[in-house]
């Protein structure tokens, strides 16, 4: 029979692949800013028309190339960056597989300007739909231009799916804005149709990089991040619960500098937030993240924009229980100040015309570290995270601390709702129910660990009636509620009596505590449905029902109980609702309302 089967000609295998890799102006953009970054640029300039449709010119002044690699690097899987399969191991450069270039130029008119060191005059290439035209000489200064016109010119079908302009600059935007803050000593600048979108300096500092693009007020809500588990390494800043808004929000996720996506990951982020922040609030997140390069596989997807851990569980527990720990200390609680302290984030720079070689054990670490540390002070691999929480929760009790050393600090109630601390750093003002639901829900949350029942037998046990669902509920949880102190059992029908109740503190309502937290675990409510598990459930609802109410008022050594316990627990500074139980006012901002 007759043969069917053919190679197919190189300017279709070039169309194919770029199916793969340029999807639209965006993707484009985002190869040829990788390719500068590669080749040690520290400023990058990036021009668009028409959203990248009709033009797309990225210049550097990186380290350029010669004639001979410059005509090489439009032929498909030709690379400067790896030389065998054992180079895709912890690949450390953005670009390696050698195909965005020919991609490129096969669907566009494509030109080409560059310059190196050693070389006698430069090089300009153009190309048309994958072949070449012209190769002429050029004087310009060191580093590389190119130039992408019309692109999808010869596949009219792909460039019906772009957007508006508008739209397409947008996305562009964004792309360039991980990138942007994976390398923040580098400079960018984006204009579209002669309109500046982005102009970014080059800074040491991540979070700097972070308030140049989205405000310094989004800086200032920051956190500091920092984790290690063996080989396995997450550092970075998170949102302040207090700050975080529902809807869009914005979550970056590094890897050896690269930008990569991982719903599981962020979903891992989420959980490390929980009983800190509402349900439908959705934190911005920017994290930079470690692995032994024979564990991570970058070489998944030609965009490059899936990273693949051969641990994946416990990068995701680390980095939940990294933010869990950040959680849990003062700089997480909610402030006054009118220019809250902002977190540094400092990254190594890139060395110039990096095209990965091999790196020192010492390089290879993630080049990040927060400028809280001494100056020269490394990120020690032999750090306990177990050690770092005893730190920081012996330095948060030491804030509590009055100015003259006497412990405790002095406290007072204010309008019988909120409790007024002098600490070491200015003041604190506790909302007291907020505050008790956070002690009843970990002090509950332990009791179901340790098996423990903490209820107060009644002299005359109290008989409720039920509608059938709650009545349900209590059969299914009767083994929860007794952990939580309340004896309960049937009396025919719907009835139940109650032999038992907790004793939260002297003005505790048992029957009135019982009925709503019944209620709610029946029918539902935004607080237990934002609940991990059944345990958190039945916790959260019976912290929030059996708390010391706003408007109660507390002698003083209830006062000084609940501040003492308050600071006892993990998460001191967040309710179950995810509102916060403490408010800081520094000395310096009491200072600067003053005029001081």
């Amino acid at each position: 029979m007759p043969r069917t089967i053919r190679i197919l000609p190189d300017s279709v295998v070039n169309q194919i692949a770029a199916g793969e890799v340029v999807e639209r102006p965006a993707s484009v953009v985002k190869e040829l800013v990788e390719n500068s970054l590669d080749a040690g640029a520290r400023t990058i300039e990036i021009q668009l028309r028409s959203g990248g449709k009709r033009l797309i010119r990225v210049s550097d002044d990186g380290s350029g190339m010669s004639r001979e690699d410059a005509l090489l690097a439009l032929d498909r899987h030709a690379t400067s960056k790896i030389g065998s399969a054992e180079d895709l191991r912890g690949v450390p450069t953005f670009g390696f597989r050698g195909e965005a270039l020919p991609s490129i130029a096969s669907v566009s008119r494509f030109a080409l300007e560059t310059y190196a060191n050693g070389e006698e005059v430069g090089t300009r290439i153009r190309a048309r739909g994958g072949t070449i035209t012209a190769v002429e000489e050029v004087s310009r200064t060191r580093g590389t231009t190119v130039a992408v016109e019309n692109l999808f010119f010869n596949a009219p079908a792909r460039g019906k799916f772009l957007k508006a302009a508008a739209a397409e600059a947008r996305v562009v935007s964004e792309a360039i804005s991980a990138l942007a803050l994976a390398q923040p000593s580098v400079g960018f600048s984006l204009t579209s149709d002669d309109r500046t979108l982005l102009d970014l300096p080059s800074s040491t500092d991540v979070v700097d990089r972070i308030g140049a693009l989205w405000g310094e007020e989004v800086a200032e809500q920051l956190l500091a991040v920092e984790a290690r588990e063996g080989s396995l390494g997450v550092r970075g800043v998170i949102q302040r619960p207090d700050a975080t808004r529902p809807g869009f929000r914005r979550a970056y996720l590094f890897l050896r500098d690269r930008p990569f996506r991982e719903p599981s990951l962020l979903q891992a982020a989420d959980r490390g937030y929980r009983t800190t922040v509402p349900r439908e609030h959705r934190p911005w997140l920017f994290l930079f993240l470690e692995a032994d390069p024979a564990t991570v596989d970058v070489n998944v997807h030609p965009s490059k924009a899936e990273v693949r851990f051969s641990d994946r569980h416990g990068i995701e527990t680390l980095v939940e229980d990294a933010i869990r720990t950040a959680l849990e200390g003062e700089d997480s609680a909610a402030t006054l100040d009118h220019r809250p302290r902002a977190p540094r984030l400092q990254v190594r720079e890139r060395d110039a015309g990096a095209h990965g070689g091999e790196e020192s054990e010492e390089e290879s670490q993630m080049a990040l570290f927060l400028a809280s540390r001494s100056p020269g002070e490394p990120a020690s691999q032999a750090d306990s995270n177990v050690q770092a929480r005893e730190e920081r929760q012996g330095s948060d009790r030491q804030s509590l601390d009055r100015p003259d050393g006497e412990v405790p600090p002095r406290l007072w109630q204010v309008h019988r709702s909120w409790i007024l601390a002098e600490v070491r750093d200015g003041l604190l003002l506790i909302d007291q129910h907020a505050a008790h639901e956070r002690v009843l829900f970990e002090e509950i949350m332990r009791s179901f660990q340790d098996g423990e029942e903490a209820g107060q037998r009644l002299l005359f046990p109290l008989t409720i009636r039920l509608t059938p669902a709650e009545f349900q509920v209590v059969e299914d949880l009767g083994g929860l509620l007794l952990r939580t102190g309340f004896e309960v059992e049937g009396f025919g029908g719907d009835t139940v009596i109650v032999h038992a109740v907790p004793t939260p503190h002297p003005y505790f309502d048992a029957e009135r505590c019982f009925r709503e937290m019944i209620e709610e675990l029946a029918h539902g409510s935004e607080l237990v449905r934002a609940a991990g598990n059944q345990h958190e459930r039945v916790a959260m609802s019976f912290a929030c029902k059996a708390a010391v109410k706003a408007g109660q008022i507390l002698d003083p050594r209830e006062i000084r109980e609940l501040f003492e316990r308050l600071f006892e627990t993990e998460l001191p500074y967040h309710d179950v609702h995810g509102r916060p139980t403490t408010v800081r006012l520094s000395r310096g901002e009491l200072e600067r309302k003053f005029g001081r």
